[in-house]
């Protein structure tokens, strides 16, 4: 939040007081607007009232992404993103019984030719080339079946607006906006796609996927990079996987595959669906009782066992190439559950928040010897413990190495000094500024009712977390930063040119 005629410290004092009511003042406010149930089946649905105009927003998660994937089926959230969209038994064929059995005959062809494909003795290629043949004409036969982008169709002339989904490491989400006179039609449409979603076209889609990893991955040095480096970061939790999944994974997992990672993963117990706008809770209660109460109530999913053990010393990757220098190193941190989340929140801010912070300030305007400096948190992902990093990109003549040295330099300051009080205020004003803005929208307050409810298991949370910021003491930064940034729990990921000489052994 900018305002270019107030100096900062009187900003600043402004935000601090505005911020100080909100986690008292609006919770109360919205607690009296929102009202949230959990249906019979388990599935968690949050309304809060806002009548300023005659349209609602809405966001469904699935508690569940990149980080409930297994080697084998790397990618697959992502996948079953993209086929949330395909429709069910009712939605995108026209005729379900016919089509039904040709998609059967689809996975077969798949089993045998997947099975050949991968044989390691006495591979026939000739019989290979024949079973994906069979395969290819199978899937050309259930396309005939196909009602295309029928679901997307519905939702535009019923005039939708913001019809997009996101897989992450943590989460998948689901989002569009309505007039307020299709709600029936909302929920009959959002509770299709997970009673019987039906994977048409699957390895059409599947090959998009893959050409999206090309893209994003393959032919994007920061993709390389960054693949890379939560590669070498996580050695034994999935936040070490590829949320797009590897290209091995993308070119043989199936449509039964996906429908297993559906039967297990998106039960209603497992989901949330926040609802904001011009909506009535006693009109809209039975109508979501009537479509959402329809999908079978099954066993909550086993939590993630896995644990990423302690790291015991500094890991370094270089990729060597033609393209621009960036450097990137992460330390292990918490999960957002930890008591000390809010001062890692403080100290990204504190780092990387516009032209005031610190890593601009140094790098970027004084020494110029990066054209970009931040610090960020939660990543790849916030419900396990992740990683606080901090990326450069070195100006022309400049080196990693010299980002490098002054990103310690001031990891070291928050270390060994206090911050100020007045800079540790703007910083908490900058940071409940940033929460305040998120509730601006329909769309945006959806979203984030959704993300708390599924990440805490309150959506109060989104309100008490600037209680939990305001009470941030420069002691706090320090011990945190004490116990964070060191070099045995430091993941160092470089691109450098490929012409240049290696450095100090890296390789």
């Amino acid at each position: 939040m900018r305002a270019p005629r107030l100096r900062l410290p009187v900003l600043a004092l402004i935000l601090v007081s505005f911020a100080a009511t909100i986690s008292a003042q609006d919770l109360a406010s919205f607690e009296k607007r929102t009202s949230m149930r959990k249906l019979a089946n388990g599935l968690t649905v949050i309304i809060t009232e806002r009548r300023d105009a005659p349209v609602f927003s809405y966001a469904t998660f699935i508690n569940a992404g990149s980080a409930q994937e297994t080697p084998g089926i790397t990618g697959l959230a992502h996948m079953f993103e993209h086929m949330a969209f395909k429709g069910s038994d009712r939605l995108g064929t026209n005729d379900w019984t016919a089509e039904q059995a040709a998609l059967k005959r689809v996975e077969e062809a798949y089993s045998a030719y997947d099975a050949a494909r991968r044989a390691e003795t006495g591979r026939d290629e000739k019989k290979v080339a024949e079973l994906e043949k069979a395969w290819k004409d199978a899937i050309a036969a259930a396309d005939k079946f196909v009602v295309n982008n029928e679901f997307s169709t519905i939702i535009d002339r019923a005039g939708g607006v913001g019809m997009n989904a996101f897989t992450s490491s943590d989460v998948t989400g689901y989002f569009f906006s309505l007039p307020s006179n299709r709600f029936e039609l909302w929920a009959f449409v959002e509770s299709e796609r997970f009673r019987q979603p039906v994977f048409r076209e699957f390895y059409k889609e599947r090959d998009v996927v893959t050409e999206e990893r090309r893209m994003r991955t393959e032919s994007s040095p920061v993709g390389r990079l960054i693949e890379e480096f939560l590669g070498t970061a996580f050695i034994a939790h999935p936040y070490g996987f590829a949320t797009v999944g590897w290209p091995s994974d993308l070119s043989s997992f199936s449509a039964q595959d996906a429908d297993e990672f559906f039967k297990k993963y998106y039960v209603p117990s497992n989901m949330v669906i926040a609802i904001v706008g011009d909506v009535n809770p006693a009109e809209a209660w039975p109508v979501i009782d009537k479509y959402f109460g329809r999908l079978p109530k099954s066993p909550q999913p086993e939590p993630l066992a896995v644990v990423e053990p302690p790291q015991r010393g500094e890991r370094v990757v270089t990729l060597r190439e033609t393209a621009q220098p960036i450097y990137i190193e992460g330390y292990h941190r918490p999960s957002a559950l930890h008591a000390d989340s809010a001062t890692y929140d403080v100290i990204a801010m504190l780092l990387s928040s516009g032209r005031t912070s610190r890593l601009y300030k140094l790098l970027v305007r004084d020494k110029k010897i990066a054209a970009q400096a931040q610090g960020f948190n939660g990543f790849p992902g916030e419900k396990y413990p992740n990683l606080f990093a901090v990326l450069a990109v070195p100006t022309p003549g400049h080196t990693n190495d010299e980002s490098a040295e002054a990103i310690h330099a001031e990891l070291e300051r928050l270390k060994n000094e206090d911050v100020p009080a007045d800079e540790l205020a703007s910083v908490k004003a900058r940071v409940k500024a940033g929460l305040i803005r998120r509730l601006d929208s329909n769309s945006g307050l959806a979203t984030q009712l959704a993300s708390y409810q599924t990440l805490f298991g309150d959506w109060r949370e989104l309100f008490r977390e600037v209680d939990a910021i305001d009470k941030v003491t420069a002691a706090d930064i320090r011990r945190v930063a004490n116990a964070t940034f060191t070099a045995n729990n430091r993941t160092v990921g470089r691109i450098e040119r490929a012409d240049a000489a290696p450095k100090g052994g890296a390789k």
